[in-house]
């Protein structure tokens, strides 16, 4: 069927093709012509944008829609300051569940405890009165379990990360979650998933990447995720993310065996790999990929023609995936590894000198600037694990970024909230102000830096003969170069942030207030 040509007038454009434009015509997809409203040609729809802003839409470049979808309709944990009032949200929660199934809850972080001592798990099994509870941590890569969850991971015991106090790591942590994700039916996924996906478009996303993998998710539910990317909703883009997968993730549909492949922990639990111990804890975290698994994994996904790429957060878990990068390249050539745009997720603990290699290498840094908003600074949680001073070097978006790393913004939804103009605020005022960057060039980050990302190179700017995919946006607090206005200005106000009004995905739209 054969889409109605569209004009959207009276609107304010972002767009270097003209940054004076007030009309945009959309034919078959497409930008068909940008200009003075006055001139705009004949269509057989217009819409009156009254004003508003149209930009190029968000693209969330790393994400969980499963998850996302339970937390926003389950349990959020992230305002509990304790152990007491975390089993006070439980009980009252578990009441609205039926009896036997499994009580979802996400977002706790004892770190911002004064007694961080999370409840048991025999607390738990009392609190959740007849259901199994699993309560995801804020960095999802460790959680809570009741006993009765634990009863249901045969041999649990003998699995590392787990501990009798119900409090579960890495693999442990994975037997359990997979339990507790296993007892959604089909239909309660897709559910979970449609309602994620719907919270993005509403959010001005129009494409998110999928981050999956075993021990993150399941086959049953990549394929379920990836089977929604467009109809109605945002497109997805997945990544399986199993070390030696890349045949495997081509099979399901995947752009790369890339994402959640896990080369340490996170260090929210203190399982990021660090060449130095952690100031609150024994030890230097786990690692989980070496330089030799990663430059075989990433030269399997070039003969196989996916994209390659590791979760790594510590410093020594990055130093080894780079090794792994200069094996390859030194089999293949940097050209030919440059080629694939081969991506690191997370990326919050590097140097210079490996911030030099991702650039020779020509590496995606899929990264996520909220982390440093929630836990970055001298006195949260990075300053408890690393101490302030390696605090104070986390997350160097803006150093980066300036010596020409590509940049792909996301949320780790449920991580942090599925709130694009809050990535852009956290990059453009970092808590170390030396690694600050422009509003604009953290926009180009969240948007077109998501596409190129996922090798699309045609999406992401408002230009005549590109996908008309975009968002438009009411600006309560006005406007500066083109964009809303997000910073505080000389009086120490907050702006109000922009509320989106509808979203197109290549001339759909696929959310309207």
């Amino acid at each position: 069927m054969i889409s109605p040509s569209v004009v959207y007038a009276n609107g304010r454009f972002y767009s270097a093709a003209d940054p004076r434009a007030s009309a945009m015509l959309v034919r078959d997809g497409r930008i068909g012509w940008l200009g003075a409203a006055a001139d705009a040609p004949s269509a057989d729809v217009t819409v009156d944008l009254g004003g508003a802003l149209v930009t190029p839409a968000f693209v969330d470049a790393h994400l969980h829609a499963t998850d996302t979808g339970l937390a926003a309709d389950g349990l959020d944990l992230s305002g509990v300051r304790s152990a007491g009032e975390l089993l006070e949200a439980v009980a009252a929660f578990a009441r609205t569940r039926p009896v036997g199934g499994v009580v979802h809850g996400h977002g706790w972080d004892e770190s911002t405890w004064v007694e961080q001592v999370p409840p048991s798990a025999e607390e738990l099994e009392r609190a959740g009165d007849g259901r199994r509870v699993y309560l995801s941590q804020a960095s999802v890569h460790s959680a809570l379990a009741s006993g009765s969850l634990l009863a249901a991971c045969a041999g649990i015991e003998a699995v590392p990360g787990y501990d009798v106090s119900g409090w579960v790591r890495e693999q442990a942590h994975h037997a359990v979650r997979a339990v507790a994700l296993g007892s959604l039916t089909a239909a309660q996924r897709t559910a979970a998933q449609t309602s994620a996906l719907r919270l993005a478009a509403s959010r001005g996303v129009a494409a998110v990447h999928e981050c999956a993998g075993p021990g993150t998710s399941s086959e049953a539910d990549f394929a379920s995720v990836l089977a929604l990317s467009g109809a109605g909703l945002p497109q997805v883009f997945g990544y399986w993310g199993e070390l030696g997968g890349a045949v495997r993730a081509k099979e399901l549909g995947a752009v790369g065996a890339a994402g959640d492949l896990y080369a340490d922990g996170a260090l929210g639990s203190r399982t990021a790999s660090l060449r130095s111990p952690y100031l609150d804890g024994a030890g230097c975290g786990e690692a989980f990929v070496s330089a030799e698994q990663a430059g075989a994994h990433l030269l399997e996904c070039i003969e196989v023609g996916v994209q390659g790429g590791f979760h790594a957060i510590g410093d020594a878990a990055i130093e080894a995936v780079l090794d792994g990068f200069a094996i390859a390249a030194r089999a293949v050539g940097v050209d030919r590894l440059r080629e694939g745009r081969h991506r690191i997720e997370h990326v919050e603990l590097i140097d210079k000198a490996m911030i030099a290699r991702m650039v020779e290498f020509g590496v995606v840094a899929s990264v996520q600037p909220v982390f440093d908003a929630l836990w970055g600074g001298p006195d949260r949680m990075y300053a408890q694990r690393l101490g302030v001073e390696r605090a104070l070097l986390t997350n160097p978006i803006g150093a980066m970024y300036a010596v020409g790393v590509s940049l792909a913004f996301g949320s780790d939804s449920p991580v942090t909230a599925l709130d694009p103009w809050a990535a852009v605020v956290a990059a453009a005022a970092p808590r170390n102000p030396a690694y600050r960057m422009s509003v604009r060039s953290a926009f180009g980050a969240s948007t077109r830096g998501g596409w190129r990302a996922a090798g699309v190179d045609d999406v992401g700017v408002l230009t005549p003969g590109r996908s008309a995919t975009f968002a438009v946006w009411e600006t309560p607090a006005g406007m500066d170069g083109g964009l809303p206005v997000l910073l505080p200005g000389v009086d120490g106000v907050v702006p109000a942030r922009p509320v989106c009004r509808r979203t197109v995905l290549h001339g759909e739209t696929i959310f309207e207030e």
